[in-house]
């Protein structure tokens, strides 16, 4: 598969994603304080979104491994939206409103490069035990 399929690919599993998890966080939201909601659609969206793009973006086996990485793929998006948005509201003078979405595409590509690193890092030294599938 080409890297722009892999691109176009991990561009809709991002739309899922963000889907899945607002979708969560309202429905959690009628039990929970809105941190508690957050963080567990948080949790939940992350994970459907290894599984999508271990099986669908990448092709690849899921494994522990990759599964305990995954999460660098979020950090890495935090802090360039958190910086960028820094840098264009203080500096270039954006609206605070409308920063975030500049920043988080911004964002795209780099935390497509990382995950792809942990995703289609070689499985051939992992024992079987340790694959999530």
């Amino acid at each position: 598969m080409t890297v722009k399929a892999q691109m176009a690919r991990f561009a809709l599993v991002g739309v899922v994603n963000t889907g899945t998890y607002y979708g969560c966080y309202l429905v959690l939201l009628t039990w929970l304080p809105y941190i508690a909601a957050h963080v567990v659609a948080f949790a939940l969206s992350m994970t459907g979104s290894f599984f999508l793009n271990s099986c669908f973006t990448y092709r690849t086996r899921p494994t522990w491994r990759k599964f305990l990485l995954f999460p660098l793929t979020n950090a890495a998006n935090f802090v360039i939206t958190t910086g960028g948005v820094c840098l264009l509201v203080d500096l270039a003078g954006f609206s605070s409103r409308y920063a975030p979405l500049v920043a988080a595409a911004a964002a795209i590509p780099v935390t497509f490069v990382v995950s792809r690193t942990i995703m289609l890092r070689p499985d051939s030294k992992v024992p079987a035990a340790e694959r999530v599938s």
